[in-house]
């Protein structure tokens, strides 16, 4: 049956993007890996990934295409022994990632079947096929995988996949048993006054970002969550003012020159700013309660100091994230800010390179 190619989430928050270049052409033969197209958001410009294995039927978005809604159709896969002549009619409105329900009909068997995109899922860029479990959280599968695991009557959100960030793929489908992946009973939920919280990002979006980071979720009880609505309400009604403070750096300027003489032979040479980037990572560790990100119902509060850097581009802002920077060098910051500033001003960063973070140093 044929499969629709789905414009991919690139970050958690992408809703469109841009399809700046086709990497194959309709007839193209591709396996899974290989690089379908170059998808470009408002950040950076990034390589999109097959996941399954097939040959390209049919290319339905032009490259060039603007404002690709996330989840819309932009190609048709074909499996082996099919042809152009088994696709049927292509809708180009965006398929919702939380419909489950398949529809057993006589023009199924013509119509290509639509595979939703995750929100961030191959090693280089793409986001593989998703769905939601009972909870709400997305079920990361290839297509195929969500094909056979349909056929063979089994529950995704009860299958570990071995694919890249967990992704559920082929073999681990067919290694699967039918009747240890039913659905456990729903729990009843129950309805409850609630304070107005801050509006923003969800909880399992802002994890999402802070994958493979250690961090300590706190939850908020009832007088948390009515500070958090009161702060908010005062933050957007009521006129601010912002303490400044002057700092005389003349010991640190010459203790800069100091260290730039001596690295002067391996071509290093730090910024002020290298040193502010240190002083900010070691004072987050020194005061654990400012090294964290509200996360919509809860709080964060990592362990890692993971700061964030203000790089202005044409146009914009990019803020790289300096991940651990309480435990590298000046030196190691120095050389990692330079690289990360390039490729910010190319546009060349992945979005786990801006995303993130607890503290930011705009200068």
């Amino acid at each position: 049956m044929p499969t629709e190619i789905l414009m991919p989430a690139l970050s958690p928050t992408m809703e469109e993007g841009t399809l700046a270049k086709w990497l194959v052409k309709e007839g193209d033969t591709v396996s899974s890996g290989d690089l379908l197209a170059e998808i470009e958001t408002d950040k950076a410009t990034m390589e999109f990934e097959a996941v399954d294995e097939g040959t390209v039927g049919k290319i339905i978005v032009p490259e060039g295409t603007e404002g690709v809604k996330v989840n819309s159709p932009i190609a048709v896969l074909l499996e082996e022994g099919e042809s152009a002549d088994d696709i049927g009619e292509v809708s180009s409105a965006p398929k919702d990632a939380s419909a489950e329900a398949p529809k057993e009909s006589a023009s199924e068997d013509k119509a290509p079947k639509a595979e939703a995109s995750g929100d961030s899922g191959s090693t280089a860029s793409a986001a593989p096929a998703a769905g939601t479990d009972d909870k709400g959280d997305r079920i990361f599968a290839s297509p195929l995988a969500r094909r056979i695991a349909k056929d063979k009557g089994l529950d995704l959100s009860q299958i570990k996949g071995s694919g890249p960030k967990g992704r559920i793929v082929k073999a681990d489908v067919e290694k699967a048993e039918p009747g240890k992946t039913e659905k456990a009973a729903e729990t009843p939920k129950t309805d409850g006054a609630k304070p107005t919280m801050p509006t923003g990002m969800g909880a399992d979006v802002v994890a999402r970002m802070y994958e493979g980071r250690e961090y300590e979720e706190v939850k908020m009880d009832g007088m948390r969550k009515t500070i958090a609505a009161r702060l908010t309400e005062a933050k957007q009604t009521i006129p601010h003012f912002y303490l400044r403070r002057d700092i005389q750096l003349d010991a640190l300027l010459k203790f800069r020159g100091q260290l730039n003489k001596q690295l002067e032979a391996r071509g290093v040479k730090l910024s002020v700013n290298d040193f502010i980037i240190k002083a900010c990572a070691l004072a987050l560790q020194q005061v654990p309660d400012a090294n964290a990100v509200w996360a919509g119902d809860r709080i964060l509060k990592l362990k890692p100091s993971d700061v964030a850097v203000a790089v202005a581009i044409e146009g914009g802002l990019f803020t790289p994230v300096l991940k651990d920077a309480d435990q590298k060098s000046l030196s190691a910051l120095s050389a990692q800010m330079k690289d990360m500033a390039a490729r910010a001003r190319d546009r060349k960063l992945s979005p786990e390179e801006y995303q993130g973070g607890s503290f930011a140093v705009s200068n």
